[in-house]
């Protein structure tokens, strides 16, 4: 028996050794794993990188995030391990040995490793968050440049409280979090049988760690009052009409942050004395005295917001609110707006005005792109994997003249393949580019009411050459793929064959030596690695869509959601999308999302279709956030802008709404006015499709009144708050040195100029207008009420609405059928704009009568709101005979042209539907006489 005990015991030493070595080798290669892991992804990313000369930049931020990550594992690790050490010696001064757990009796070297292992599984964990949250901060603390602007009332410069402020917010907050951690883990290690009250290294232990916390606290109330520039939020009740500073935040709050700062250092002190001297029950006391500042603290400022604010606010929170309205007027750059009265709806129209600005005339966009796009995909496609993600407005020069345009990009998406052609091979290697563009004319249509085209078809055709058409980089969703293989690559579809093309440029990842492994691996397929098609020239496309591409470069940017591509002077086909560094911490500005109140377009990213080859383009080279990246980044940007694409560089709507919004109220520089919002301006809504939507900014080619040529600009109409008139609109120039350049007209506040929402009341209201609109909508068909566009022309307004007609057909196009042309009282739909137009000057010079046209429009009233005032006795018209025709009889030849006219829709032709329309009105007008 006792043999087999010693084999027994033999054997489970033996087991427990293996056990030892096999536990070991595990965690070795678990942790060679995932070493191995992020080593893989940090290669296979730098060759991407470095394959389009962006590796410094993934070194730069890789660098920054190893710091961090080094300094959050000493850290944690650190902490952790003094805390496990401390509490380990601890227990063995406290208790003997045989009271303790088997852990406290291993040998040392044991504990010691267990110990060191908890340490570095916490550095792990810390150096993932510190890393993770900032690597940015960091650099931009460590290479930021000031605003040379000092907030006014710590007189700091603006750069603390974007770049520094933040910065030192965080190292706090994961300090402070660190420390509450370790704070739980002492109290409960010490909890047991009492021991933080018999033991005094246990209290040492918790009165250090109670202290470090106090100091931390204290340091955080101390950079509370830099945090009150930043936010209207004076207590946790109430919010200050200032977005800053304001006035309870100076004689309330500030004091009381310096106050719990002090209570803090001082309860800190008191807690290590009251645990040396173990009278553990008072160590609540700064604890409730802490909590009671707060709680004081957030009533008394309830109290002064409620009655000392409040009943005499502005008086108050003046200068407060003057600096809201300055810093918020240059965060958002609204101070230097050229601001200009325009005379309103001047009675001034006529054939000179329209030949002075003919260039105007000829660019208005009577095509919208909205519906546009659905014409282009069903008749600029051709195949069924061909789509147009997105159609443009841009302006190009076109035989000597000044033009703008509709543009998209005819891209090719592999998932429309037939699903016997989704193969490896034409997904990966054969289908992997689009061709070509689609351009019309924004003022043009033909006689059916499609596009007029000035580059269409496969292969592109028309007045702008395109010499390189293919797009392999775009807006879809688009699968890496691999050119110069053995396969022919697709190009285009031609008659009954397909053309192929071979891809020339060297911009790819060479799929030779190591790479072909790495990259099979990251792409997870076997295929990529084994595959007799690839050779040592083949390359790997990696990342085609241009905003992922882009922001897998510089995630550090917020991009425009809307590229657009251009056509350069070569005829090579690039991509341009616009780029945003957005901050919070621009002290007094007021919010225009979240915490953010701070925007620009710092530059303008360009990505080669053909290439991918991508440029970051300085657009705001003063900019102090821009220039901060430059120093974190000096590779990255590019000063030099080709003419041919800064020709095409587009004011972002994004930008500019967010900029005419903040105008909208920031544009009252009277304080009291601004206090009441007495002037607030909003944007106007339209009637689109069958409901009334904001109005989005829109792009137009036109003459202001003090300069001599056409120029692109970006503009938005003002209405006032609670009103449909138009007050102003502010607008933004697109062309050359003049790039950025905002302006503002303001009309006469005594005189009624339509809004756009009013223009569209009087479209829903004239008699002809609705009534044929009405019978187009009926019998399988519906109308699309284009943008609506509210044009200056020198000193009036004239406005301008497509209309176009889609039948409910799956395969039917919205054609442009109707052109809506409004000026002052006068209001007139045609076929044609330049129909609509001549009308338009023949009522304008009265040589014609709006009766002539149709029957008596809405009133005044209807319109405004507003009763009409007359200062004149009209003199009652006789009524007009009855007019003799049977009733009956009428009703019955309309039944039958209406039903001739349905049945014309249905079948899409819409000559005939158009020449019975016509009879219909004449019948009408004769009905009416």
């Amino acid at each position: 028996m006792d043999f087999n005990v010693n084999i027994n015991q033999k054997q489970m030493k033996k087991i427990q050794k293996f056990g030892g070595w096999t536990g070991a080798i595990i965690g070795i290669l678990f942790l060679l794993f995932i070493l191995g892991t992020i080593a893989f992804q940090w290669i296979t990313e730098y060759i991407w990188m470095d394959s389009i000369d962006f590796g410094n930049v993934f070194t730069t931020i890789l660098g920054s995030k190893l710091t961090l990550a080094a300094a959050g594992f000493v850290i944690f690790g650190f902490v952790t391990w003094l805390t496990v050490f401390w509490i380990r010696r601890t227990y063995l001064s406290h208790f003997d040995h045989h009271q303790l757990p088997a852990f406290f009796s291993q040998k040392k070297v044991i504990v010691n490793g267990i110990i060191i292992a908890i340490a570095v599984f916490a550095g792990l964990i810390g150096s993932i968050i510190v890393q993770g949250v900032g690597w940015e901060p960091l650099l931009k603390v460590l290479n930021y440049e000031t605003f040379g602007e000092s907030d006014p009332i710590f007189n700091r410069d603006i750069s603390f409280y974007m770049f520094v402020l933040p910065f030192l917010e965080i190292i706090i907050n994961i300090l402070l979090g660190l420390s509450f951690f370790m704070l739980v883990v002492v109290i409960a290690a010490y909890s047991v049988f009492h021991m933080y009250r018999m033991n005094r290294s246990a209290q040492l232990h918790l009165g250090l760690t109670i202290a470090i916390i106090g100091v931390l606290l204290a340091v955080t109330h101390l950079l509370s009052p830099f945090q009150t520039l930043l936010t209207n939020q004076v207590n946790v009740f109430q919010t200050s009409v200032v977005h800053g500073l304001s006035y309870t935040d100076r004689i309330i709050n500030i004091p009381v942050s310096y106050i719990l700062a002090a209570v803090a250092v001082i309860g800190a002190i008191w807690v290590i004395l009251t645990l040396r001297k173990g009278n553990i029950n008072s160590i609540l006391i700064p604890i409730v005295l802490y909590i009671a500042v707060i709680i004081l603290g957030q009533g008394v400022s309830a109290i002064v917001q409620n009655y000392m604010v409040e009943p005499n606010e502005f008086q108050r929170e003046q200068p407060y609110l003057e600096h809201n309205l300055n810093y918020t007027r240059q965060a958002y750059d609204l101070e230097n707006i050229n601001i200009s009265e325009h005379p309103g709806n001047q009675d001034s129209l006529d054939e000179e005005m329209i030949e002075n600005n003919e260039l105007t005339i000829n660019n208005v966009r009577i095509n919208d792109s909205r519906p546009l796009l659905d014409i282009y995909n069903q008749l600029q496609t051709f195949r069924t994997y061909y789509q147009f993600n997105d159609i443009d407005v841009d302006r190009y020069e076109i035989d000597g003249d000044y033009q703008q345009v509709f543009i998209g990009a005819r891209e090719l998406s592999t998932d429309d393949l037939p699903e016997q052609a989704q193969t490896w091979v034409n997904q990966t290697l054969r289908y992997t580019h689009g061709y070509g563009i689609a351009m019309s004319q924004v003022n043009e249509v033909t006689s059916q009411g499609q596009p007029q085209y000035i580059v269409r078809n496969l292969p592109p055709e028309g007045e702008v050459d395109v010499e390189r058409p293919q797009i392999y980089f775009g807006e879809l969703d688009y699968p890496n793929v691999i050119v110069n293989s053995a396969v022919d690559e697709f190009d285009y579809p031609s008659g009954d064959e397909n053309m192929t093309n071979r891809y020339e440029a060297d911009k790819g990842i060479q799929l030779s030596g190591w790479n072909r492994l790495l990259f099979a691996m990251n792409e997870g397929s076997f295929r990529m690695l084994v595959s007799d098609q690839l050779s040592n020239e083949s390359q790997l496309l990696d990342t085609r869509n241009i905003v992922d591409r882009v922001n897998r470069i510089a995630p550090f940017f917020e991009y425009d959601e809307d590229p657009y591509i251009i056509v350069r002077d070569d005829g090579s086909l690039a991509w341009i999308i616009d780029a945003y560094l957005v901050e919070q911490g621009y002290p007094y500005a007021e919010n225009y999302q979240d915490n953010k109140n701070y925007i620009k377009n710092a530059a303008k990213v360009m990505v080669d279709a053909y290439t991918g080859e991508v440029n970051f383009f300085v657009t705001e080279p003063d900019d102090p956030l821009l220039k901060t990246y430059q120093n974190i980044f000096p590779d990255l940007f590019t000063t030099e802008i080709p003419e041919d694409v800064q020709s095409h560089f587009r004011y972002p709507e994004r930008l500019f709404t967010i900029q005419a919004n903040k105008y909208g109220t920031y544009h009252m520089t009277n304080l009291e006015i601004f206090y009441n919002r007495e002037d607030r301006w909003e944007f106007p809504t339209e009637h689109y499709f069958n409901e009334d939507i904001e109005m989005e900014p829109y792009y137009v080619t036109m003459k202001l009144p003090e300069y001599e040529e056409e120029e692109f600009i970006l503009m938005m109409p003002y209405t006032p708050r609670n009103r449909q008139n138009m007050i102003g609109w502010i607008g933004v120039r697109n062309d050359g040195e003049h790039y950025g350049e905002k302006f503002v007209y303001r009309f006469p506040k005594q005189e009624n100029v339509y809004g756009p929402q009013q223009i569209e009341n009087r479209i829903n209201q004239d008699s002809v207008i609705s009534q044929e609109l009405n019978l187009w909508s009926q019998g399988g068909s519906q109308v699309i009420r284009g943008n609506l566009l509210s044009i200056p022309l020198e000193d009036t307004m004239l406005y301008v609405e497509p209309i176009y007609i889609e039948s409910s057909n799956e395969t039917s196009l919205p054609e442009v059928k109707q052109v809506v042309v409004a000026y002052q009282d006068h209001i007139v739909m045609e076929a044609t704009f330049d129909e609509a137009l001549e009308r338009i000057l023949e009522l304008a010079s009265g040589d014609i009568d709006a009766s002539d046209l149709q029957p008596e429009g809405p009133s005044q009233e209807d319109i405004e709101g507003e009763p009409e005032q007359s200062t004149e006795t009209e003199e009652e018209e006789p009524s007009a005979p009855e007019t003799s025709v049977d009733s009956d009889e009428l009703l019955q030849e309309f039944s039958e042209l209406f039903s001739n006219y349905q049945d014309a829709l249905s079948n899409g032709n819409w000559e005939k539907a158009g020449e019975i329309m016509a009879e219909i009105e004449s019948r009408l007008e004769q009905a009416n006489q």
